[in-house]
């Protein structure tokens, strides 16, 4: 197992232990073996840096918020010019371009300087594209400074999530954990009770079932089991119900066990009992901002567009992921860390400095109250001076932050065909819960054609 996906809990336990000691993930010191390569920029070295963002392809609050952060940047470090660029491709959502555009870059020869990644990439990320150990680039200790930042640190859960064999990769920025979003409207019209959501998926079925008997609107729509989505949230389901989709060693995928097909058959059972609409990502997430659905797991992503839906025609509310019965919630995050990719060192530098910028408190204080992402900075939440009035005004925060606790990481496939081997688990899920087909014969011939691609 390359990274430390199981030992998660007691890393983040001994590392927190370790740098409130001032010392290193090993209790090494700075002086002794983590030494910084790279050196900083002299006083007026002009540097130039290209930071690719799948952020800058989506309208609205997100490609605002990041326009804002980076002039902000631009004041306070006049001697680093950034240039921020979305993905290359023509895909509608440009998260599906990020590796192909950077691939494409590469092999040109001039690939972006600093890259914001997703965590089904970290695999592909570091033995592809090269992405370069940040401990070793500029030290353990100032790794570890920038985690526990000027007054709040990192979620300890979050703080290795871009690890691998012992080294950090990248600096987690931007996530989630799955959210149940409701309409408490559309309960009170379907004689439900809007004060008690539904904590397990077998009373998500029945109240879905209600509203859309009742309302003749959708019941629930769950987006994690969309190949559009991803797998994020589909392996935190997964996980909930006792399974995986790979083994802990990585050396065998796991998507046609029992785990994973009860999941799979319980969306079906959804879509057959009329309690969940047959839509793909986009019609779901947007019915539900228009108030057609009383309920959806999604990423807190979407949040400022079911807030913006919801304004002053019904009331939007939260609540903790679902459980399957007798069974604990495993969230998985969504999202993406800051990874540099410069073989310059002053380049690198540069590049960890927007990286510290982009991951500091004043930071997250812009992305929380403009897209809604969760800020890895929790203290933040309690700040009279951060995210305290915000969080007051926004109790769909509350579930998230809690989840953070017992959050495990999203796993990337291994391989370079692992676009392919996640791509297919997920087409198989949506064919499915969307049209039918049965669970287990069609996991068991996705997972040999996956088994096939495998390293």
């Amino acid at each position: 197992m390359k990274r430390t996906v199981p030992l998660l809990g007691l890393v983040t336990t001994a590392l927190v232990a370790l740098t409130a000691c001032g010392l290193g993930a090993t209790g090494e010191t700075e002086s002794t073996t983590t030494a910084a390569k790279i050196p900083d920029l002299a006083p007026g070295q002009q540097v130039s840096i290209v930071f690719e963002s799948y952020n800058y392809g989506l309208a609205g609050a997100w490609t605002d918020t990041f326009n804002a952060l980076i002039t902000q940047f631009g004041a306070e470090h006049p001697n680093i010019k950034v240039t921020a660029q979305k993905p290359q491709g023509n895909s509608p959502n440009p998260t599906t371009d990020t590796i192909s555009s950077i691939q494409s870059q590469i092999v040109a020869g001039n690939p972006p300087d600093v890259a914001q990644l997703g965590f089904s990439d970290l695999d592909f990320t570091i033995h592809q594209l090269g992405a370069k150990p940040l401990d070793t680039l500029v030290g353990k200790q100032e790794v570890q400074r920038n985690f526990d930042g000027a007054r709040y640190p990192f979620a300890p859960k979050a703080r290795t999530l871009s690890d691998w064999d012992g080294h950090t990769y990248g600096v987690p920025f931007v996530l989630s954990t799955p959210v149940l979003y409701y309409n408490a409207s559309l309960f009170e019209q379907a004689g439900l009770n809007p004060a008690t959501p539904p904590t397990t998926w077998a009373q998500v079925a029945e109240a879905g079932k209600a509203i859309a008997e009742h309302t003749g609107k959708g019941g629930v729509y769950i987006d994690c089991l969309t190949k559009s989505a991803k797998d994020w949230c589909f392996q935190s389901m997964v996980r909930s119900n006792g399974g995986r989709v790979i083994s802990e060693d990585r050396a065998k995928l796991a998507y046609a066990d029992q785990p994973v097909v009860e999941v799979a058959k319980m969306g079906q059972q959804l879509v057959a009992s009329g309690a969940m609409p047959k839509l793909d990502q986009k019609q779901g997430y947007e019915a539900f901002a228009r108030g057609e659905i009383g309920m959806i797991l999604e990423s807190s992503a979407i949040q400022g567009t079911f807030m913006t839906g919801a304004k002053g025609k019904w009331d939007l509310r939260s609540a903790a992921m679902p459980s399957f019965d007798g069974k604990p919630t495993i969230p998985t995050n969504s999202g993406a860390g800051l990874h540099i990719l410069s073989n310059d060192p002053a380049k690198q530098r540069a590049a960890w400095e927007l990286i510290t910028f982009l991951t500091s408190e004043a930071a997250y204080t812009k992305i929380s109250q403009g897209i809604g992402y969760l800020p890895l900075r929790t203290g933040l939440l309690d700040d009279a001076n951060g995210l305290a009035a915000w969080s007051k005004a926004n109790p769909l925060l509350a579930p998230n932050v809690a989840q953070l606790d017992r959050m495990e990481p999203w796993i990337s496939m291994p391989g370079n065909s692992y676009l392919q081997i996640r791509d297919g688990m997920m087409e198989a899920v949506e064919s499915i819960v969307f049209q039918g087909k049965d669970p287990q014969s069609t996991l068991a011939a996705a997972r040999e054609a996956g088994a096939k691609l495998l390293p």
